[in-house]
This record gives structure tokens, sequence and C-alpha cells, in this order.
């Protein structure tokens, strides 16, 4: 009996690999079988890819910041909506994220900050710009916005503040966020969450961001460097907080997902960058979540926010 039972336990495993591994490899075959969008762009010594989409205007140009673990993949839904209002914008892969090539560590704001003032040097897209940021993309955007004032006509943000990091309860998210990526970069590495390629586009995005974003889930190369991310969140916090303030008066939309936060510590604090604005936009989105409000269903209240700084420009200081 002991027998029959360890034979059956032996042939179930082996047709588990064999069916495992035929999904990895189609998984692999597919995620290669489309070019990516945009061009990849030099910024000095690595290469980033730039999709930039819709008509160039007058009205300033949108520049998105994607969260952790992602890139321009994450904003194609937006993407698609602002084209449609006439709206000019520009998503991003960070150094080793997506479809650019890896950049020297570490990647704390430092970096990336500096990567991203180099890409929009390079990208011939004309400023200053709207910034856009989604979760821990609110802290390079926060350095970048103090350091280069004279590039940002306001900000659209469901995003991480410096001061967020450092209220109480948040470290142990962190700690939990940087276990994930860890045993993410590892199983990443060697494969394994090849055959979960299906199941990557959480988000609901237009075919080509799909595909995009479930290439990106299961590639090693970018869940090795989202660790090395999260691993520098703290860093990225604490040089966030050193560059400055925002300015009050630029215009800040904070769109949220999920029920209004307002009276939580943690939602305070989110929405606080549109609260010390002189043109402030807070909305949440009841039947979103933190990864769905940026996808076809409910991205447009991302535009909406994009259209509150836009006509509010000119409030700005000079």
């Amino acid at each position: 009996m002991l027998l029959k039972v360890l034979r059956f336990a032996v042939r179930l495993l082996a047709i588990t690999i064999v069916g495992w591994g035929t999904l990895a490899v189609a998984a692999e075959a597919i995620s290669r079988s489309k070019p990516p969008r945009g061009r990849m762009v030099d910024v000095g010594g690595h290469e980033l890819r730039l999709v930039c989409e819709g008509p160039k205007s007058e009205r300033p140009v949108v520049w998105m910041e994607a969260g952790a673990f992602s890139g321009a993949a994450d904003f194609a839904a937006i993407q698609q909506k602002l084209t449609a209002k006439g709206y000019r914008s520009c998503a991003y892969d960070r150094a080793g994220m997506g479809y650019s090539e890896a950049g020297p560590r570490p990647r704390d704001g430092n970096a990336i900050v500096g990567d991203l003032k180099g890409l929009m040097a390079a990208s011939g897209e004309a400023g200053p710009y709207v910034l856009m940021g989604h979760s821990m993309a609110g802290l390079y955007l926060h350095q970048f916005a103090a350091q280069h004032p004279d590039q940002v006509v306001g900000l659209v943000l469901d995003a991480v503040t410096p001061e967020l990091l450092q209220a109480p309860g948040v470290g142990g998210f962190a700690d939990r966020m940087h276990d994930m990526a860890r045993l993410g970069s590892i199983a990443g590495t060697l494969g394994l969450t090849k055959p979960l390629y299906w199941w990557g586009d959480r988000i609901g995005l237009p075919p080509w961001g799909k595909a995009e974003k479930r290439r990106g889930f299961v590639s090693g190369r970018q869940s090795r460097t989202a660790y090395a991310e999260v691993q520098m969140w703290r860093t990225a916090g604490e040089q966030a907080a050193a560059a400055g303030s925002l300015s009050p008066h630029w215009p800040v939309a904070v769109i949220t997902a999920g029920p209004s936060a307002r009276g939580s510590a943690w939602g305070e604090l989110r929405q606080a960058p549109a609260r010390r604005s002189a043109a402030p936009m807070v909305e949440a989105i009841a039947g979103a979540n933190h990864r769905t409000m940026l996808g076809l269903v409910h991205g447009g209240h991302a535009v909406a926010g994009v259209e509150h700084v836009a006509e509010r420009r000119s409030s700005r200081a000079p």
C-alpha cells in the first residue's frame, strides 16, 4: 500500500513539474513576442525605455513615475485616456525595470531622481511638467520637485510622502514588503514565477499595457531590481525630506482608492501635499483599489486630477 502511495506521489510530482515547465516555456515565448512601445534614451552610461503619447500642444506634458515593482506599463490606460483628452504624457521604466538597462547601485532616491532628470533633458519633451506618481513614486517625485522647482507645474498623486514613512506602523509594513520583495527576487531568478504570467495584470490595462505588465511580472531581472529599490525605501524617504518642501503655489491633486481616508493618520499624511496647496483637489475612488485605480475602469479620475492641475497652473509662483 505504501509503495503504491509513493509511486502515485512520484507520478503526480513528475506531472506537476512537466506542466509547470511547459507553462513557463510558453510564458517566456509569449512575453518576448511583442515589441515594446516607446524608445530607448541614453541618460549617461545606460538607456531607459520612454513611452510618450498624445499630441504636442501648449498644455504641459504629464510625466509619470510608477510605484514599486513596475514601470511604464502601469500607466497604459491613463495615457490612453489622456491622449483622448488632448494631453501629451510620458511614462518610463526605471533602470533595471521593464525594458530599461540596469543602472548604478544603490537604487536610492538620488540615483532614481538623477536618472529622471537626465531622461527629461534628453527626451526632447519641454517642461515644466505635471508630475504624476503612484505609491512609492511619491518619494522620488517629492525629491525631484523640491530640487528642480522650475520643472514643475503641479502634481497628481496617490503616493507615499516622506512623513508617511515615519508614521507609527509603517515600519512594519515596509519590513513585510521587504520580505515579500526578497522572496520575489529569489522566485523570479529561479524562474518560478513564469507560469504566473497570465495573472500578471491586476490593474485592468489595455492589451499593449497588459502584455508589458505580464512580461515584467515574471522577469527575474525586474524582481531583483525591485528588491534593490525596496531595500532603499527608508534612505529614499530621508533624501526626499532633506530636499525640502513642495511649493504651496503648485496645484496638487491627491486621488486615493477606496473610501475616504480623511480622519486616519495614514490618510491625512497621504493627502498632506494637497492640503498644503493653494489649489487642492482630494478625491477617493469608492470602487477602486490601489492597483485598479490605474486601469481602464477607474483611470479617468487621474485624468480629472491632471485637468485640475493644468487649469490652475497659472496660480503657481514664478
